[in-house]
């Protein structure tokens, strides 16, 4: 298979499956050839991302991250994509084993800010905490010249009980539960947009997105640029 990528995905399986959904569905496609060439790793065994930044003394990530981006290394993809924000914790140290790019996804994200809301100064940020704690999105934000709206501790735990309680655990999006989260951050804290910093917020926007609120969710960035990128790769017809 010629000019294909890799996604290195499993962190977890339900964002996963939502980001193979987004890229699909986002693909301009009138037959089965028209789709992309891609190579889906769901390494569901990889350890939590923030059960380690929070505390180092817990199975590392990065052990298998590497043995994946590794071994796909060795089939030439054109680029990897990993939708999975926390596990851009390791971003540099994944980038340092392979010359091949692989994609950024809070970078990526920052910047379509300034397409999809050219006003927006404040940007709120949710996610998990270990995505809050590494600062990756704090310095995307702040190097960018915005004003960074983290969550309070409440939103910040609301937030963590909509990711791992209801849809890593049970599936299921408390439909008020993220609304809410939305309405804390955009009403109370007046950020101008919200990133969805988990690729578990992206199921919940998925599932929940009958609300008004201004969002940006990094998993669709993700998939829109994904696709642009392996359009770029494509031989000319």
């Amino acid at each position: 298979m010629n000019h294909f990528f890799s996604i290195i995905g499993g962190m977890g399986t339900e964002a996963t499956e939502t980001f193979i959904h987004i890229l699909n569905d986002k693909t301009d496609a009138d037959k089965d050839q028209d789709y992309l060439n891609y190579i889906l790793v769901n390494h569901a065994t990889v350890p939590d991302r923030t059960d380690y930044i929070l505390d180092h003394s817990k199975p590392n990530p990065f052990i298998p991250l590497k043995e994946d981006i590794l071994t796909q290394a060795k089939l030439e993809p054109d680029f990897f994509a990993i939708p999975c924000n926390t596990a851009h914790y390791f971003y540099d140290d994944l980038q340092a084993l392979t010359n091949i790019p692989i994609l950024h996804m809070p970078r990526l994200t920052v910047e379509q800010i300034k397409t999809d809301f050219p006003n927006a100064k404040k940007i709120g940020l949710i996610a998990t905490r270990g995505t809050l704690h590494d600062g990756i999105y704090d310095h995307e934000i702040l190097d960018a010249g915005y004003e960074l709206v983290k969550p309070t501790e409440k939103i910040a735990d609301e937030t963590m009980e909509l990711i791992y309680d209801n849809i890593k655990e049970k599936n299921h999006v408390d439909a008020d539960l993220y609304h809410k989260i939305l309405s804390e951050m955009v009403d109370e804290l007046h950020s101008d947009v919200v990133i969805l910093g988990c690729t578990e917020l992206s199921v919940a926007e998925e599932r929940a997105s009958d609300h008004n609120y201004p969002v940006l969710d990094a998993q669709t960035v993700l998939a829109d640029k994904t696709i642009e990128y392996a359009r770029k790769n494509q031989p000319k017809s």
